[in-house]
């Protein structure tokens, strides 16, 4: 029985344990989390829609009925493909496949200053600390001196992509329904929200359709939204454009790229840039045998992709489940099967009501674009008991339009943020 180590418990990492056949091999699952994260819903969790513990599932739960499989919560530090090991921070472990699904992280670009003063939405205890930090400003605003208190009615968010565009609708919405009722005694008429974007439109990367009707929602909800426009400086106060124009803010939210992240021991020529491994049409590492690369943090050019993939859940999965396959093609002598994207589709939301979805046949957008979108959302999630927990928090926010979640959870130690799932 070959021996596989899958490490990244993501939306890859679980698909491709799913689907390999556990009769032929043997698989351990490094992750430095307990829990596997569903990514698409940080936003909520951040805008204190959903509480952490409805999108995060643990991995010994969720693969409890899986035979020959075992679970390591640690760090990995470093592959030998010599030796076919990996060294992690409870020691070296072998392989005879190995599977990185380590998935990505904000990519900052290397300014130093961003990284230190911006936030990020990559995990669940980035999007606790920006509930965190966004209510406790609210808090701080009705103490706090004149001279400080634009700073903490400016919200920044950087990148009109998905994450951006969602965050923007749903920050808006708290704005509009819910906080002028917690805090009466603030005009909330001066809490501003800017959505910057570096090309010419908000969800670039979908249909025109799209584009212009995410644009018309944020402005409706009044996000203030600005189009090829990119972030030059921030150094935690003050928010400094491409234009020229200033921001004064003490909150700006990173959503304007990703990188994959990269284990040691990979060979250079491996590595393509945003830290992301090619691979084959097998999701074989080039420059090595037996490791191989899923989801975000793989680069595999196609015809129809010769640029890679976009990064985005269901490349990811359909990648592993393929590449669990061709495992045990290989193992049969079989031919193995070349990887091949089918899109189905991409889907924003932008406030409660409103949503854009592009299908391959079809585009649509507003109320029953909204509809579409959280049924899918709820498709995906993994546990019948969460599926229905989210499901009372939309119908409950739907019909109310409050929530009860708005906690700000920190320990003993000022300033230091609890994750908690």
């Amino acid at each position: 029985m070959k021996n596989v180590i899958v490490i990244g418990g993501g939306f890859a990492g679980l698909r491709f344990i799913e689907t390999l056949d556990d009769k032929k091999f043997s698989v351990l699952l490094i992750d430095k989390l307990n829990h596997h994260q569903f990514q698409p819903l940080f936003y909520q969790v951040a805008t204190s829609q959903l509480e952490p513990s409805s999108i995060s599932f643990p991995l010994r739960k969720v693969l409890q009925n899986r035979k020959n499989l075992q679970i390591r919560m640690a760090d990995v530090e470093a592959v030998d493909p010599k030796l076919k090991t990996i060294q992690t921070s409870i020691g070296p472990f072998p392989y005879d496949y190995l599977v990185i699904a380590t998935g990505c992280s904000t990519n900052f670009f290397g300014n130093a200053d961003l990284e230190k003063h911006a936030f990020g939405l990559k995990s669940t205890y980035d999007a606790i600390t920006i509930r965190n930090t966004i209510l406790q400003s609210f808090e701080d605003f009705l103490t706090v001196d004149d001279s400080e208190k634009e700073h903490l009615l400016n919200l920044v968010i950087a990148g009109a992509g998905p994450t951006g565009v969602e965050l923007a609708g749903a920050f808006a919405e708290i704005k509009r329904n819910i906080l002028p009722k917690d805090f009466p005694n603030i005009d909330f008429r001066h809490f501003n929200i800017h959505l910057l974007e570096g090309s010419a439109h908000t969800l670039n990367a979908m249909s025109d359709e799209a584009k212009e009707a995410s644009e018309k929602y944020l402005k409706e909800l009044g996000v203030k939204v600005q189009t090829s426009v990119f972030v030059k400086s921030y150094d935690g106060k003050l928010v400094t454009l491409s234009t020229g124009e200033t921001i004064k803010s003490r909150h700006v939210i990173w959503a304007a790229g990703v990188k994959g992240n990269l284990i040691a021991g990979i060979p250079d020529g491996s590595v393509f840039h945003h830290n992301r491994y090619i691979v084959d049409r097998y999701n074989q590492i080039k420059e090595t045998e037996g490791i191989f690369a899923v989801g975000d943090v793989a680069l595999m050019e196609t015809p129809k992709y010769p640029k890679g993939h976009p990064q985005v859940a269901n490349v990811a999965i359909n990648q592993a489940a393929n590449l669990a396959r061709n495992l045990k093609a290989w193992q049969e002598k079989r031919e193995p099967k070349e990887f091949e994207y089918q899109d189905l589709g991409s889907m924003a939301t932008v406030g409660k009501h409103k949503a854009v979805v592009d299908l391959p046949f079809v585009k649509f957008k507003g109320y029953f674009a909204w509809f579409v979108w959280m049924f899918l959302h709820l498709m995906l999630i993994l546990s019948v008991r969460n599926k229905i927990i989210i499901f009372i928090n939309w119908a409950w926010t739907y019909v109310t339009k409050d929530t009860s979640l708005r906690l700000i959870l920190t320990s003993d130690k000022k300033s230091e943020e609890v994750p908690v799932s």
